[in-house]
């Protein structure tokens, strides 16, 4: 069998449309895989890059290289990943055919994948789906109330929506039922029990505070004994149960629609900009650590590269220098 490149590149090739039967879509993509990584370990001497590369004496740095080379161009990590899945298959059937030592891509990790940033509302925005009541909705209503307390308390204080149907309109121990979490209006706090069990209590706004004080007497006529712990429950269901997080998804996202809101709204999108906002308004990244109830700062530290997209956003609409030349 010819050894060089081009050649077993093209016997490897013809292995897998006989013996692996693969489509001739997924072959072409198997073969620019690999004839870029040819093209990648080529000698950078012009004098000597007419020289195929021996992939027979391929090491492990050089595709660590190759693997930086390409994310250095700014290829995303899926497809550093595929690529790396098409050269470890090459050099395994290369390792059967040949004196190969060791495959030179086994234990070589593509570079992590980057998280997508976390989606926050505008402050009007945000503050314009607590607050506003859907058009041709009752705002008087039981339901609306309902909404616009758990709305209002989920972007006030920045709660997981399990944490917000967890409260109880006070702390309450009956028997074998504890409170996971509850209300002090005096206080103007709201204490929860977040992951790992892991008990936090977090500021109420007034804002909050006064869509509450109107769901209370409302609450009151749906409350039933005979549903157990669930009469405590700060947000009820039409039938007195406590409200779930999927029925708060549910409304919320019916609200935001109803609002024409141009984003799929849902309530970790309020928790998301109850920490963008703050972060933006105090730019203290510990105190909002604590509010989300985050055991890492780590996972703080996303807003803060939220907080400088929307600040270069800003900047992009407003400084005259700097528009793309094409722009207008």
């Amino acid at each position: 069998m010819d050894g060089s490149a081009s050649a077993l590149i093209d016997h490897y090739l013809s292995f897998l449309r006989a013996q692996r039967k693969l489509s001739p879509h997924t072959l072409d993509n198997y073969g620019r895989d690999l004839k870029e990584l040819r093209s990648l370990l080529a000698p950078a001497d012009e004098a000597a890059a007419a020289a195929e590369p021996d992939l027979h004496r391929v090491t492990q740095t050089q595709i660590r290289k190759c693997a930086a080379r390409l994310h250095a161009r700014g290829l995303n990590a899926r497809s550093i990943s595929r690529k790396l899945s098409a050269w470890r298959g090459f050099f395994g059937w290369l390792s059967l055919h040949s004196a190969l030592a060791a495959n030179p891509v086994d234990g070589i990790k593509p570079p992590r994948k980057s998280k997508p940033l976390p989606k926050a509302l505008a402050a009007d925005d945000a503050i314009r789906l607590v607050a506003q009541n859907a058009p041709g909705r009752d705002p008087d209503s039981t339901l609306a109330a309902c909404n616009r307390a758990m709305f209002e308390l989920l972007y006030s204080s920045g709660l997981r929506v399990s944490e917000l149907v967890g409260i109880d309109v006070a702390d309450i121990r009956e028997g074998r039922y504890a409170s996971a979490g509850w209300i002090d209006l005096g206080e103007a706090e709201v204490t929860v029990t977040g992951k790992g069990g892991k008990k936090r209590k977090v500021p109420v706004g007034q804002a909050a505070l006064q869509a509450i004080g109107d769901w209370l007497p409302l609450r009151a006529t749906l409350v039933r004994a005979d549903l157990g712990p669930d009469c405590h429950a700060l947000f009820l269901n039409e039938r007195g149960a406590r409200m779930s997080p999927r029925v708060t998804q549910l409304r919320l996202k019916a609200h935001g629609k109803g609002l024409d809101m141009a984003s799929d709204v849902h309530p970790h999108m309020l928790r998301h900009s109850f920490a963008s906002h703050v972060l933006q308004s105090s730019g203290d990244l510990r105190a909002v650590q604590e509010m989300l109830g985050h055991a890492s700062i780590t996972a703080t530290q996303v807003y803060t590269a939220l907080d400088f997209q929307r600040l270069a956003q800003v900047y992009d609409q407003a400084h005259p220098r700097a528009r793309k030349s094409g722009d207008k």
